[in-house]
């Protein structure tokens, strides 16, 4: 009996040892908890943060067209928003164009490519586009990339630059080899046959993921034709949705199928 009284008391620091490990175990994972919910806030504010610009840029990008039907009177809240905000002077939209061309053309010299910069204020934004003829024309066509993705790298550095003098957001936008004008004339046949179907159908016609450039020009074929369209998605995957009819139209069928459910 005094040998059992013994382990016991033997065993009595191993048992205390290990409640001491389970505590530590536990604050070790109490901690580990308290840092995944730190960096899982840290990730919410990011996604926040690039929520916030992905929603800044797609305004200015995409503007008053997307989301609003043909004919459709009023301002909504973001459009209030950005009438409330001063819009840059022509001065100051001007002096954006001079600073990205100066950038362009540094790194034209360091790629050893020719081109003539054209440089203009369109749409309330200072816009440039790089022109050639024969071999120069050639190389510059390089800077486009697949998709134009090159060229949207391009522009969002002409923009940081911009933004490096001048401390403000810039929207200016970047064209190189007519890239843009004639892909312009490409999505302006694709929304145009979109809206088509929709109508024929009576559904709605989704378009592939586009950059908000490209959004805008369906956005505004749909204005255009009197019909509803919207964005969705993120980006890069934010695509194009066209409907079949105007957004008033779209409110009305709702509510009859709302009615019939009931």
């Amino acid at each position: 009996m005094a040998k059992e009284n013994e382990i016991f008391e033997e065993n009595a620091p191993v048992e205390e040892i290990e409640e001491f490990e389970e505590v530590d175990e536990l604050e070790d994972l109490d901690a580990d908890d308290e840092a995944d919910e730190e960096l899982e806030e840290i990730d919410d504010e990011d996604l926040d943060e690039d929520y916030d610009e992905d929603a800044e840029e797609e305004e200015a990008a995409e503007g008053d067209a997307e989301g609003v039907a043909a004919g459709s009177a009023g301002a909504s809240g973001a459009e209030s928003k950005r009438a409330a905000k001063a819009a840059p002077t022509l001065a100051e939209l001007e002096e954006e164009g001079d600073i990205a061309a100066d950038y362009i053309e540094e790194l034209l010299d360091i790629a050893d490519l020719g081109g003539d910069l054209e440089i203009d204020v369109e749409n309330d934004r200072p816009s440039i586009e790089i022109v050639a003829e024969g071999a120069d024309l050639k190389s510059l066509q390089q800077l486009v990339g697949e998709e134009g993705e090159i060229l949207e790298a391009l522009q969002e550095l002409s923009r940081l630059a911009i933004s490096q003098k001048t401390g403000k957001h810039s929207r200016l936008m970047l064209d190189i080899a007519g890239y843009r004008a004639a892909r312009r004339e490409e999505l302006t046949l694709i929304a145009t046959e979109a809206v088509t179907k929709a109508r024929t159908t009576g559904e709605p016609v989704r378009l592939q993921p586009m950059n908000p450039f490209e959004r805008k020009v369906c956005h505004d074929v749909a204005a255009r034709e009197g019909v509803y369209s919207g964005s969705q998605g993120q980006a890069p995957n934010r695509f194009v949705v066209i409907y079949p009819a105007a957004e008033g139209e779209l409110v009305l069928e709702d509510a009859a199928e709302e009615q019939l459910d009931a």
